[in-house]
């Protein structure tokens, strides 16, 4: 989960105004023009585990709505999350952060512990203490590990999907580390593209570079604040 901007682009004005009819008609939220703009929006992935390879994405609503209209067709309650995510968040976990506000990365540290040969760990820790942070690392560990057999294989998926993006990118940067010239700069550019927002996971990618600033100040710049 990073920080998200909820720009006002064409989309998202077409999004709104879908909203606004739907809502006098009592209709669906689910307007294609809703899911265009919320694919633009969170570059196409999921906004609380950030996986990019999904079959099945659903319109999630922050607030639960229960009923309420104007929560159920409001822009600013609308995100874009994996089939996954969504039935495990359902109306469990309120409130969370609103990734579109804040910026979760400097509330929480994303990490992966372990490696081949030893027992992995994903760890969600708190940098600040209050309930939406709590609530919103409660969904995370769910989310990463399932509470039910379905969802444990669902994240045992997850996880491994997971576990290929991060190799890459840390064979991305043991190479930067030994490259020199043209070569170096060739892989600046794709550790750069690797910290994008657009970047699948980028919040575990982001926390690795952190994690070793002292070693690679340079690629801190990378890091969107």
């Amino acid at each position: 989960m990073i920080r998200v901007e909820r720009k006002v682009t064409e989309k998202a004005q077409k999004a709104m105004e879908s909203l606004q009819r739907a809502k006098e008609k009592n209709d669906t939220y689910n307007t294609p023009e809703v899911n265009r703009a919320l694919r633009e929006m969170f570059h196409g992935k999921c906004y609380i585990c950030e996986n990019k390879q999904v079959t099945s994405y659903q319109i999630e609503h922050l607030h639960a709505h229960r009923g309420d209209r104007d929560l159920k067709y409001d822009w600013n309650n609308l995100f874009l999350a994996c089939a996954h995510c969504n039935n495990t968040k359902l109306g469990k976990y309120e409130p969370i952060v609103d990734c579109t506000k804040e910026n979760v990365e400097e509330m929480i540290a994303f990490r992966k512990k372990g490696y081949f040969g030893t027992e992995e760990q994903l760890l969600f820790e708190p940098l600040i203490f209050n309930e939406e942070i709590m609530n919103t690392i409660k969904l995370l560990q769910e989310v990463y590990y399932g509470s039910t057999p379905q969802k444990r294989m669902e994240a045992k998926i997850l996880r491994r999907i997971l576990r290929k993006e991060l190799s890459e990118f840390k064979e991305y940067v043991r190479e930067y580390r030994e490259a020199e010239d043209d070569e170096k700069e060739d892989l600046k550019y794709l550790i750069k593209q690797q910290l994008e927002n657009s970047s699948p996971f980028a919040a575990f990618k982001r926390w690795l570079i952190r994690d070793n600033k002292d070693m690679y100040p340079e690629l801190m710049t990378y890091i969107a604040s």
